[in-house]
Parts: C-alpha cells; sequence; structure tokens
C-alpha cells in the first residue's frame, strides 16, 4: 500500500488557524514547532532588544521577531521562521512592510538552538537559510554559550562569551559582547 504526501502552499499555511503549536513549511510540508522554553525565549528577547535598537537608532531597516515567516523556496514552498531576522532598508518596499510572509531571505537570520535540535536540523536551516539569499546566519548556543556566524557553508566564525558579536556589512555599526545575549 502506498501513502501519499498531501502537500502544503504557503498561503494555505498563513490562513491556517492558530493553535498550541506553530510550524514551519519544508519542501511543502509541515513540521510542527513546539513551544520553546523559558531560556530560549529569554536569549530571543536579549538579542532582539540590542539589535533592535541599533537597527531603529541608525534606520537600517527593519528586524523581526520569532515566528515571522519568510517564503524561501516555491513549488514546493518552503517558509521558515528565525529566531530573530533583519531586512535591510534598501529592501523594503514602498508599500512597507507585507502583511504576509517575507517574499524572499532575510539580510539577517538568528537561530537560537532548543534543547531538541539536532545538528543535522540546525545545519539544514543553516544551508538553506545561506541558500536562499541570506547575507549571514547567527547560531546561538545556549548549552555551550557560544555564538557561530555563517556567510557562506565554508566561512564560519565561532565566538565564545568573552568574544564580541559583529554585524559587519550587514548590520553595519552593530556590537555586543556574546555574554550579553545570554540570560
Amino acid at each position: 500500500m502506498s501513502t501519499t504526501l498531501q502537500t502544503v502552499t504557503a498561503e494555505e499555511l498563513f490562513t491556517m488557524p492558530k493553535g498550541e503549536f506553530r510550524y514551519e513549511l519544508v519542501k511543502g510540508e509541515l513540521r510542527k514547532m513546539s513551544p520553546s522554553g523559558s531560556e530560549h525565549g529569554a536569549i530571543i528577547a536579549s538579542l532582539t532588544l540590542l539589535l533592535a535598537q541599533h537597527v531603529k537608532a541608525k534606520k537600517l531597516g527593519v528586524c523581526f521577531g520569532a515566528e515571522t515567516g519568510f517564503k524561501i523556496e516555491s513549488d514546493p514552498d518552503t517558509v521558515r521562521a528565525p529566531d530573530v531576522a533583519f531586512v535591510s532598508r534598501e529592501r523594503i518596499p514602498e508599500s512597507g512592510v507585507p502583511r504576509k510572509f517575507w517574499q524572499g531571505a532575510p539580510d539577517l537570520a538568528v537561530e537560537v538552538v532548543s534543547p531538541g535540535d539536532t545538528y543535522n536540523e540546525v545545519e539544514e536551516k543553516v544551508e538553506q537559510w545561506l541558500g536562499a539569499g541570506t547575507r549571514a546566519v547567527w547560531i546561538v548556543n545556549p548549552r555551550r554559550r557560544n555564538v557561530t556566524v555563517y556567510r557562506s557553508t565554508k566561512d564560519m566564525t565561532k565566538l565564545s562569551e568573552s568574544d564580541e558579536l559583529d554585524g559587519g556589512d550587514v548590520v553595519p555599526g552593530f556590537r555586543c559582547k556574546v555574554s550579553e545575549i545570554f540570560v
């Protein structure tokens, strides 16, 4: 007996009723995302606050919080939701920030590793973000209290708590101690 996997589109995902789980869409397949734990949420809030204040003060663009969907592939659709994202001012449409999913990748995608994330899942996200055109991906690892900055799958820098996280040419002028991110 064969089974047919029903694919879901980005539009169908957007109109799904909100429930106790959130979903990402990977090549048309729904992936359930459990609610995050307290530490995970506090780290996201810390980094969002630091990044968003800088972006707003310098008028660099827009920061997006967790659960914001970015449609990064079509037919079948892929919609990923980083924990924090940034899109530069130059890429924001004249009509403003869209109400639905952002079409394309953010300039910066930040993923905070959850306790249940596997190495392969994190690696898949990094590859998808970079493949879709994201200019930098920051992987924040609460267990190891470090941040890995990816510019490509071959250009990565691992930063410890004593190091400084720098926005480079993606978020010009942004700097913070890695230790400021962790609670």
